[in-house]
């Protein structure tokens, strides 16, 4: 099973699968249709509701994974892939790295992929635009 992480702004169809991440669906127009939604790795609205810092909020999200755990996660997502001829899962959210400050460059797919990694050894990658890095500092 292939997965790639992105934005529903950023998703192109060449891409794989466009596979929902995120407790609302998205209220703008898209130019492709979503061919599913990965609700186990879909953070809750309780959380979201939080607005915790990046560190307080990567340790609930993980939470969340961990009380679902990986065999359940791998198997829905599986059964996306299934549903979906063995297409490349891509998992969508909202926020665009690229147009984040350096230090807030961070949403709940790259903390799944993260996580993804320790649990499996399998990479995932980000397919969005990347965050800018700040220029050197002469001093």
């Amino acid at each position: 099973m292939e997965l790639a992480t992105c934005t529903y702004q950023e998703f192109t169809p060449d891409m794989g699968a466009p596979i929902r991440t995120t407790a609302g669906h998205p209220r703008f127009p898209l130019g492709y249709e979503l061919a599913g939604h990965a609700r186990l790795i879909t953070p809750t609205r309780e959380l979201l509701g939080q607005n915790l810092p990046q560190d307080a909020y990567e340790f609930s999200y993980r939470r969340i994974l961990n009380g679902h755990g990986i065999d359940r996660i791998y198997s829905e997502l599986a059964g996306l892939a299934a549903r979906n001829g063995g297409a490349r899962l891509v998992l969508l959210c909202f926020d665009r790295l690229n147009q984040l400050k350096p230090v807030d460059a961070w949403c709940h797919r790259l903390h799944f992929a993260k996580w993804w990694l320790e649990q499996t050894g399998e990479e995932i990658p980000e397919l969005g635009a990347q965050p800018s890095t700040p220029p050197p500092a002469l001093f």
